[in-house]
């Protein structure tokens, strides 16, 4: 069964709770979403870091569950 996009969203809130998260559903399927995520979280980290703390906070849910999710991150300027 694949993620919602409230599911999504709740994981990301809780792991980044001072972030501003955008979510879209890229092929209204409900399994491809592109998240793009501005928190503070990410300040001096190197992309692939950045990815990496999201992968990790959505517990092994990318490939299973979530089949595809674009990421946009960055901190607050």
């Amino acid at each position: 069964m694949p993620m919602s996009m409230a599911d999504l969203e709740t994981s990301l809130r809780e792991a980044f709770p001072d972030a501003e998260i955008a979510i879209d559903d890229l092929a209204g399927d409900g399994d491809h979403y592109r998240a793009r995520i501005v928190s503070a979280a990410f300040a001096g980290l190197a992309r692939v870091k950045q990815h990496q703390l999201v992968y990790s906070a959505l517990k092994g849910k990318v490939g299973g569950e979530l089949h595809a999710l674009a990421l946009e991150t960055s901190a607050p300027t």
